[in-house]
């Protein structure tokens, strides 16, 4: 009995391995959403400062004015160019400057006696991306440059005072703190999510809208059969996709490193996946077309990719929230993703992660095995 079931779940599942190469939209968007779409948002879009063109109005001149104009590096800013004050206006104006910096008369001294003087830092506000991540970065650098100064300076003059505790910063993983590094990573693990629940979802609407349902309905075939075939098939497709995605993509193409065990990753994707091609399936037991699953689906995959950590951290949400997200397999998911792919975690680190994923996949999964008979006995 139980070996004609696996058999019949076999080839089920081969059945829907054929029906997918045939449907040539999903098909490319498999490979679009693990290739050309992970390298787009890697590359595309960067949350770092690169080249940012910036003027120094120094009405100082003073040793330290010097040292904060010197303090303006490659790659993430040009060559600091002086200009006058009178030509800031005209400089801006043409959009030949993202940020002019003005340090004002008498910085220095000001300094030395404890005044806290304000530099003024224009900013050409059109270009929106440099203008909104360049001020942090400016405003960094003088605080640094102003307070490694004092500190010299203090030595220097030998006066008395407390050595405090100096907070050094280093990241174990990227170094550089590269944004490609960790959006290519997410955006597997969001492509992971996405895709399992598509697959899984339109597997049961396109035998409904071909018609074979009712050839299923007629063999000897129970619902729990037909839904494991299609779980294990779809599964088994974005499981080999993501590895040759991490492996020739991120790591080839984009050159991004991966800190842990790549094995432990892809057994923690096949925990996920018994949620997520579940989810998919209960979706499609909601509605009769692509475009009604379409449009459910919108509305289920955009809590779970903003709320689940990936995009936003978890910590920065409403406690009430953060709360509410624990019982969704997505935040676990994330979280021991992460761990694994950027800290290197090993499994002693994040088996609680992957009992607490497993625990609830599993819930759902029987939960979504009676929607699916339910709505399989409902044809007969």
């Amino acid at each position: 009995m139980l070996g004609r079931r696996i058999s019949n779940i076999y080839r089920l599942g081969i059945k829907e391995l054929f029906s997918l190469r045939r449907d040539m939209v999903l098909m490319a968007l498999i490979v679009w959403a693990f290739s050309f779409a992970i390298y787009n948002a890697a590359t595309g879009f960067s949350h770092d400062l690169r080249r940012g063109s910036i003027a120094i109005a120094d009405q100082d001149g003073s040793a330290l004015s010097l040292r904060i104009s010197d303090a303006f590096l490659a790659p993430y800013f040009q060559e600091p160019v002086r200009i006058a004050e009178r030509d800031i206006d005209a400089a801006m104006n043409s959009g030949e400057f993202t940020f002019v910096l003005v340090i004002p008369p008498r910085f220095e001294a000001d300094v030395v006696s404890g005044r806290d003087p304000e530099v003024q830092l224009n900013i050409d506000a059109t270009a929106m991306m440099q203008a909104g991540i360049g001020q942090g970065y400016v405003s960094n650098i003088i605080a640094q440059e102003v307070s490694t100064w004092l500190g010299g300076k203090s030595a220097w003059a030998g006066q008395n005072r407390t050595e405090a505790a100096t907070i050094v910063t280093r990241y174990a993983y990227n170094q550089n703190v590269q944004s490609e590094w960790f959006t290519s990573t997410m955006e597997i693990i969001n492509a992971i999510t996405m895709l399992s629940i598509i697959l899984s979802g339109a597997a049961l609407i396109r035998e409904r809208e071909h018609g074979t349902i009712e050839h299923l309905l007629v063999m000897p075939v129970d619902p729990y059969e037909i839904m494991l075939a299609k779980v294990w098939a779809n599964g088994l497709v974005i499981l080999i996709a993501c590895m040759l995605s991490l492996v020739f993509v991120v790591e080839l193409v984009l050159g991004v490193p991966i800190a842990g065990s790549k094995l432990l990753f892809m057994g923690g994707v096949v925990i996920y996946l018994f949620f997520a091609t579940a989810l998919g399936i209960f979706l499609a037991t909601m509605t009769r077309s692509m475009p009604q699953f379409g449009l459910l689906f919108i509305l289920v995959v955009l809590p779970l990719r903003l709320l689940s950590g990936g995009s936003t951290p978890l910590e920065s949400m409403p406690e009430t929230l953060q709360n509410i997200m624990q019982f969704s397999p997505a935040t676990h998911f994330v979280k021991y993703a992460q761990a694994i792919l950027f800290r290197g975690a090993g499994i002693d680190v994040v088996w609680p992660e992957f009992l607490l994923v497993f625990a609830i996949g599993v819930g759902f999964f029987a939960f979504s095995a009676l929607r699916f008979r339910k709505s399989i006995a409902q044809m007969r």
